[in-house]
């Protein structure tokens, strides 16, 4: 099951069109692990293609500064790889936050298509019943819950030890 983030434009650009709503997949994400640059230029996510290039060429002065040998270099670069390959859905979803998106909620499906019915269906039964779309929301809540009252302590028995024999008294 993969569990997927609902995101909605900003309210000035068609905020509330189903059709635009975007999809995120929590996990790892095999093609931003093996092209992360070619990945994030792909999906637009331009501030982080700058990010990335910059910490690879500062990873790259830095080592060559060091004459650090290239074993370790490669281990580095397969490490920041690793990095972006493991984070790429939170820095897609930092990306839509910069640019004003709304988080709508969370949903599971054996796959993006099987994600999206559900959220619908939700969406749909949700609109039917008069309540208003976007209802949830990925903030905590404000107070805490109440904790569950206190039973009174149970008396005290005369019985002592794992498995004691039941007596009848006289």
């Amino acid at each position: 099951m993969s569990v997927y983030t609902v995101h909605a434009p900003p309210a000035g650009a068609a905020g509330s069109d189903p059709e635009r709503f975007v999809f995120v997949r929590d996990g790892f994400h095999f093609w931003a692990f093996v092209f992360g640059p070619v990945w994030l230029l792909v999906k637009g996510l331009w501030l982080s293609l700058v990010i990335y290039i910059v910490a690879a060429a500062a990873l790259h002065i830095a080592m060559w500064l060091l004459a650090v040998p290239v074993a370790t270099y490669a281990a580095l670069v397969l490490l920041m790889h690793l990095l972006v390959g493991l984070e790429a859905g939170t820095i897609q979803r930092w990306t839509l936050r910069l640019r004003s998106w709304t988080a709508l909620g969370v949903v599971t499906g054996i796959n993006h298509e099987a994600a999206e019915r559900r959220f619908y269906d939700r969406w749909v039964a949700r609109s039917a019943r008069g309540a208003t779309p976007p209802a949830p929301s990925m903030s905590p809540p404000k107070t805490p819950p109440a904790p569950p009252p206190m039973r009174p302590p149970e008396p005290p028995t005369d019985i002592v030890g794992l498995f004691p024999q039941p007596q009848s008294r006289p």
